[in-house]
Parts: structure tokens; sequence; C-alpha cells
């Protein structure tokens, strides 16, 4: 325990899954916390130790698994969530707020901390040059937490404003349709030319980095493992002979449409 008073609670990014990417402030929070929380498979990538109390839970049980790290955290212990990626972007960070805003006023008075980790967009994006070299976005295809029809308006306004989009979440078992109706609704917008990359379990040893024209683009080349960006009209493709295509968006817009 921390001792009577104020408990600690850090949120923290593990990166994509190599140790590479895991921060010295993420490793260091790791390292002090008494306790730890998060999705089962994430926490598998924490090496145990046995003064450390470890609490796996399911992947769609991210308010359950905060409100039990607040819990625990408001005891006066330094609690650790660990999450994929950076907590911010899709992940516990957001839901941990929810449950603070929502929930006692000893879990606004913790010591809260939010320690940032390289997302999938910026490990994909590094395997290939420099495709968010201009403006970008990111969108999650995952309809669980709001509407599809939303999910559509948001890809055609990206699409249409001349982001490249970074699309997380593209597909799952109980979601097997969104990916196919997501690249329908960019060959609205996009040229059939256009680069798409899937980038699965970047950092790890199953790593796999495909680029496609958007017209070739289909939903078994994606998982819950896979991070897809798509690009926008000004993306290019550098062939290299023997070598890994690179893709970048040049930092200049070459045309502005009306």
């Amino acid at each position: 325990m921390t001792g009577a008073g104020i408990g600690r609670l850090a949120v923290v990014g593990l990166g994509p899954g190599d140790g590479r990417y895991l921060t010295p402030e993420a490793g260091e929070a790791l390292t002090t916390a008494e306790a730890l929380y998060g999705y089962g498979p994430y926490l598998d990538r924490v090496p145990p130790r046995l003064d450390q109390s470890r609490h796996p839970s399911d992947n769609r049980e991210e308010g359950a698994r905060a409100v039990a790290a607040l819990r625990h955290a408001a005891l006066g212990t330094n609690v650790a969530v660990v999450s994929g990626g950076d907590p911010g972007v899709f992940a516990m960070a957001a839901a941990i707020c929810e449950e603070i805003e929502a929930g006692p006023a000893a879990w606004r008075a913790l010591d809260v901390v939010f320690v940032p980790g390289i997302t999938a967009m910026l490990a994909v994006a590094a395997r290939i040059g420099a495709p968010r070299g201009h403006d970008f976005c990111a969108l999650s295809l995952s309809d669980n937490l709001k509407p599809w029809e939303l999910v559509e308006r948001r890809l055609d306004a990206a699409a249409g404003a001349g982001f490249v989009i970074a699309l997380y979440n593209p597909i799952s078992r109980a979601r097997p349709w969104q990916f196919g109706s997501a690249m329908g609704r960019l060959r609205r917008h996009l040229p059939p030319t256009t680069p798409v990359i899937f980038g699965r379990a970047v950092g790890r040893p199953d790593e796999q980095v495909s680029i496609v024209t958007l017209d070739a683009a289909e939903a078994t080349q994606a998982d819950m493992s896979t991070l897809v960006i798509v690009g926008s009209r000004d993306t290019r493709v550098i062939a290299r002979p023997e070598r890994t295509p690179l893709v970048y968006t040049p930092r200049a817009v070459a045309e502005v449409s009306a």
C-alpha cells in the first residue's frame, strides 16, 4: 500500500507489443505499481512479479475494469491500468475519466496520471514511410458505442475533406460486414488507385504489413489486430527494386478543389 490517504492510478500505454516500444515512463509506472489491471492478453505482456497483484478481465469490460481499479486505488494503493498502444486512443483513458466523473468524490481526489504509448497508427505508418505527412484523422469502425450511420457520415466527411484516414477496430467476428461497407463508402470519394496499408500485429512476432489499392482492399485482409491506413488523393507510392515500397503524403497540397 502507498499508505493512508490518497492512492495513485496510472493508465499506462504498452505500445504495439514489442518491449522496444515501451517508454521509460511506462516501464517505471509498471515497476512501481502494487496492482495491475487490464485486458488479459495485454497484462500477459508485462512480466509477472510476486509482490504485484494482477487483475485480468475481458476486452469488453472496460467500464467494470475502470471501476475496480479506481476502488482499489481509493484504498491507498498504487494501481496501474494497462492499455495496448496509447491509452488515450480508443482505449482505457476515456473509460477511467468517465467513471471518475460519474463516481464518488474520493475518486476525483486520486493522483491520476496518463502515461502515453505508441499507438498502432504511428507504428504502422513508420513501417512504410510517411502516409501521415499531411493532415490525417483516426476513426474506429466499431459501432458498439455509436450508430453505424454516424461512422458513415464521418467517413464521407474525412475522405471528402482530403484526410488520410487511420481505421481502428476494422472488423471482428461480431462485426463482419462493416469494413467492406466502409471501403465501399470511401470508393465514392477516392480514386481506385488510392494506397491502403494493412498493418497487422506490428511490433510482434506475427507482424504483417501489406500495401494494396483501394479497389483491391478486402475484408479478408483485416482482423481486430489490424490497423488500416487509407491514403488521400495526394498520397503516393515509391516503388523500390527488391525493397518494400515507400508510401507518403506530401507536406504541400497538390491541388485544392472548390
